[in-house]
């Protein structure tokens, strides 16, 4: 799992939704999810320390969480399946963990009120992220090419503690 941080809300430029847009420690993948607007609304007044007069849902779940004594120890985001990112609230109370269903935009927006992490299936980052620093990327390809052309058979058995003569292994 992979730990990524909220960068913003977006909107698709053809269809004016709006995306969460994930991003890991390094900076270099980003995860856009599609959101609806209430959800997006809830994301932003986090992000730009706006309190609403009244508790919407997602302040009201998070008022519930802290009066109960509940602690969302993480969010995970452990699936992509038709184009549907399916997340899960990791929750504590005392003893007892419990894994809540909900949608990533509903458990990205109790995350940051409650300052949880957010996790993200590696296999979910491989299938749907896209690459934010392509520059990185290619030098770092670059550099991997450049140590393999250079090794040598010799060197790679040396390090390895292998030996072709099976008695000396």
């Amino acid at each position: 799992m992979i730990e990524m941080n909220v960068a913003g809300i977006a909107l698709d430029a053809i269809t004016r939704s709006p995306i969460v847009l994930l991003k890991d420690a390094t900076e270099r993948r980003a995860l856009p999810i599609y959101i609806g607007q209430d959800q997006a609304r809830s994301i932003m007044n986090v992000i730009d320390n706006k309190t609403p007069p009244r508790p919407l849902t997602h302040d009201l779940l998070a008022n519930f969480v802290d009066v109960w004594d509940i602690v969302l120890e993480k969010v995970i985001i452990h699936a992509l399946e038709d184009n549907t990112f399916y997340a899960v609230l990791c929750t504590k109370q005392g003893t007892v963990t419990k894994e809540i269903d909900c949608r990533p935009s509903d458990a990205i927006a109790l995350a940051l009120r409650t300052n949880s992490p957010i996790w993200v299936l590696e296999e979910v980052i491989s299938e749907a992220s896209i690459p934010v620093d392509r520059d990185a990327d290619e030098e770092e390809r670059q550099a991997f090419r450049e140590f393999v052309d250079n090794l040598s058979p010799d060197e790679l058995i040396r390090n390895s503690n292998y030996s072709a003569n099976p008695e000396e292994s």
